[in-house]
């Protein structure tokens, strides 16, 4: 495969992963009071008190550690298999 095709791939497997690990819970343990969600930084919160003022809050840092944590991981994968596919 070119390699952009490779990088296209990462990109896109790394987004899709950072938005599916939005749905897992990542509250420290005595949290009171918010939900933290996505891993392995927390990057979406949801106010359990008084949540009709703007119950979720995006932390555009942790968004962005997560795609670059999940891109690089996803990029592994896809340079792994490329080249066991090249071996046969």
């Amino acid at each position: 495969m070119r390699k952009t095709v490779l990088f296209a791939t990462a990109v896109d497997a790394g987004v899709l992963l950072t938005f599916i690990t939005g749905l897992l819970p990542a509250t420290p343990t005595g949290l009171v009071g918010a939900a933290w969600f996505g891993w392995p930084m927390a990057w979406l919160y949801r106010l359990v008190i008084a949540p009709q003022y703007f119950p979720f809050t995006l932390n555009w840092a942790g968004l962005i550690v997560d795609f670059v944590a999940w891109f690089i991981i996803a990029l592994i994968f896809v340079f792994i298999i490329n080249a066991a596919r090249k071996r046969k």
